[in-house]
């Protein structure tokens, strides 16, 4: 059953840096600060709900921008947010419906495939869960999940409400804190070595990419200057294979501070500290290296969350600051690796030609390419509106030197 509704939202009030979620309750109007790591504003209605509330109903006020703020059974709501999903991924009507039009081509597809992951997105992110203080959850069986939510949101000092969409991301990111990634390219004498990703910092799951560094031959100026760049580290990966392969020193930078700690820590875990130093900086650190390493996001569009900043690159800023820079921060003799999928070519969104004349532009040559086939489940699923340019990707580790 849905009950009293608010038909208002207040945002960035005077009283608080944050955006406010209001709701009336028992014809009295509450208020709770509202969290989204990804930056969505609160919904402008509200209706708080409970068990009574059936499928079809949140799903129709969902669809329409209405916030859901629930009381009733935590687990219920799971329940409900996986039936508000499976509504959303049913395919509609028009879709059976004949048409003239032609086929979109693959760039138009792939524009059609974000606009429906953001739809879907801010319908799913319509039920809301209240959060106390703490960061535990006033709702019948709900689970302990301070430690999840301290790990990514840090100590607690007011109620809030949050998407229990987004919820389930928290306690996803926690279990892969924990268990952490096998990294083959790591293994010792001990055994199999992991990674473990933070939240918000994408957690290297595509590791057709981590065998090229593993396995590309090292510049030999290595031998006499033992310093490699690492730029954008993320989790501290690739900086922990360079350090394996017998690189005295490795400087990782990042400007994302929870990639920061995230590889820190990693680092430590790895008992790499004494090789790898993690720096905060907007691409390249002060000095030259043997050996500047890149994996940018691959995909040049605009992020609609903070982790996809790991997938996308507006502009391809990344990519062609990197591109930029690499000459004048190598050491003569040395080489800049670029690690990239060809998947933005397959999706017309940028041309080899376009990539061949940044590395030009750069006073970069190519040294030599080596290309991989990713093994991700999506490779092989016909269903996926993508399928086609995925099939046809290729990973390559581009290995540059200057002119």
């Amino acid at each position: 059953m849905a009950r009293n509704t608010s038909m208002t939202t207040s945002i960035n009030t005077a009283d608080t840096p944050f955006p406010t979620l209001v709701w009336t309750e028992n014809e009295q109007t509450h208020s709770l600060r509202w969290r989204s790591e990804n930056g969505v504003q609160p919904p402008k209605r509200v209706v708080v709900a409970d068990d009574t509330l059936t499928a079809d109903s949140a799903f129709r006020l969902a669809s329409e921008g209405t916030g859901i703020l629930w009381r009733g059974d935590f687990q219920n709501a799971r329940q409900l947010l996986q039936a508000l999903a499976r509504r959303t991924d049913r395919p509609s009507k028009k879709s059976h419906r004949k048409s003239n039009k032609p086929e979109p081509t693959m760039t138009e597809a792939f524009h059609l495939h974000r606009q429906a992951q953001s739809q879907r997105s801010r319908t799913l992110g319509m039920l809301i869960i209240p959060f106390d203080a703490d960061h535990s959850v006033p709702l019948r069986r709900a689970p302990d999940i301070k430690l999840a939510c301290n790990e990514a949101y840090g100590r607690g000092t007011e109620p809030y409400a949050a998407s229990l969409r987004e919820l389930l991301g928290v306690i996803s990111a926690h279990e892969w804190r924990k268990r952490g990634v096998e990294i083959p390219a790591l293994a010792n004498a001990e055994g199999p070595q992991r990674i473990h990703p933070h939240y918000g910092v994408f957690a290297p799951v595509r590791t057709e990419y981590v065998p090229l560094v593993a396995q590309a031959p090292l510049p030999k100026l290595l031998a006499t200057n033992s310093l490699a760049f690492d730029i954008g580290t993320g989790t501290g990966v690739l900086a922990a294979v360079l350090a394996t392969r017998g690189i005295e020193k490795i400087l990782a930078t990042d400007q994302d501070q929870r990639a920061l700690s995230c590889a820190r820590e990693n680092m430590v875990r790895l008992d790499l500290t004494d090789k790898v130093q993690v720096l905060e900086a907007d691409l390249f650190p002060e000095g030259r290296a043997a050996l500047i390493v890149c994996n940018p996001p691959w995909v040049p569009a605009r992020p609609s969350s903070a982790i996809e900043f790991a997938v996308f690159d507006p502009d391809s800023r990344m990519l062609r600051g990197f591109l930029a820079g690499l000459a004048e921060h190598m050491l003569p003799g040395g080489e800049g690796w670029l690690i990239l999928s060809d998947l933005a070519e397959h999706l017309g969104l940028r041309t080899r030609a376009e990539l061949l004349e940044a590395i030009e532009a750069g006073g970069l040559k190519v040294v030599d390419r080596i290309d991989t086939k990713p093994v991700h489940g999506k490779v092989a699923d016909t269903e996926d509106a993508l399928h086609v340019a995925r099939a046809a990707e290729v990973t390559s580790l581009w290995r540059l030197a200057a002119k």
